[in-house]
């Protein structure tokens, strides 16, 4: 039986993204050692892209207030 992988993708500016430049690893459940899901394996771009993003939205968010 075959059961499919559940896709992780990176967080960044608001939207779900797979890694720039595409490359995944697969993720082992350490107890029974199956890979249940394929997660990006993030590059230099998309750290970058998501450092751009957290700078951009500093401003609004350092003056919000607890709800």
């Amino acid at each position: 039986m075959t059961t499919e992988l559940r896709r992780l993708r990176n967080y960044i500016n608001g939207e779900f993204r797979d890694a720039a430049d595409g490359r995944t690893t697969e993720v082992i459940n350490p107890a029974t050692g199956e890979a249940y899901a394929t997660a990006p394996l993030s590059g230099q771009a998309d750290v970058d892209a998501a450092m751009k993003a957290a700078a951009d939205a500093f401003p609004a968010w350092r003056d919000l207030t607890p709800a």
